[in-house]
């Protein structure tokens, strides 16, 4: 296997408890990478949105804009000569489509000006990454991470962002993007399993949209 992967700039992105960031730290460990993970745990709106959604949705999403905004262009413009390959856990377009979930018609429509503004100054990923997990699994996951103000996440919330994360996909198909089937994937415990996806860095992949099923 090579010493680095294909692309310079890879994210990962999927569903509330998908397993991005645990995925993001192990490739990020193999290859030495620049790691950016989301510092969502920050943000004294997220238990105040769990407990009272619509009262708490706009400022929840203009906070993770601005977040977002700050970390990822801070830490995509500084270089490291030694070093090119970056890990992330999400993509900036993640606050679009939490957004879309969350707030009201007219509270999207100015949050959605917002973000076609700030957008266009942060680098898209050379290779985006989706774990695509069934609401059960996804649910077992946030059960078991033990985030207090999680544990009452619905399913019909769960279903609304994979939607979500799917229209996104298909509408930006110039991306190079792997919709990753983790039904039955266990990349944490199954060294198997993870090599798998390892090796998905080292091989080259056209725009648009790859579905992987590697395993069954």
């Amino acid at each position: 296997m090579a010493n680095q992967p294909l692309y310079e700039f890879v994210a990962i992105e999927g569903n509330i408890g998908a397993g991005k960031t645990s995925l993001a730290n192990k490739l990020s460990a193999a290859f030495n990478a620049k790691l950016i993970l989301e510092e969502f745990e920050e943000n004294s709106f997220l238990p105040k949105f769990y407990d009272d959604n619509r009262r708490y949705a706009f400022p929840l999403e203009m906070s993770f804009l601005a977040a977002r905004f700050n970390q990822l262009k801070h830490q995509l413009t500084e270089q490291d000569m030694f070093n090119r390959f970056i890990i992330s856990d999400y993509i900036f377009a993640k606050c679009l489509l939490f957004s879309k979930v969350t707030l009201d018609d007219d509270e999207y429509e100015l949050y959605q000006k917002l973000f076609e503004i700030i957008n266009l100054q942060i680098r898209q990923p050379d290779l985006l990454i989706y774990l695509h997990n069934p609401i059960e699994k996804l649910q077992w996951n946030i059960m078991n991470r033990g985030r207090s103000y999680e544990q009452q996440i619905a399913d019909d919330y769960l279903q609304r962002i994979s939607d979500s994360y799917l229209e996104y996909l298909q509408a930006n198909q110039h991306l190079r993007i792997l919709i990753l089937n983790c039904s039955n994937i266990d990349f944490m415990s199954n060294h198997e399993h993870y090599e798998s996806i390892q090796s998905l860095l080292f091989k080259p992949f056209s725009p648009g949209i790859h579905h992987i099923n590697f395993l069954s």
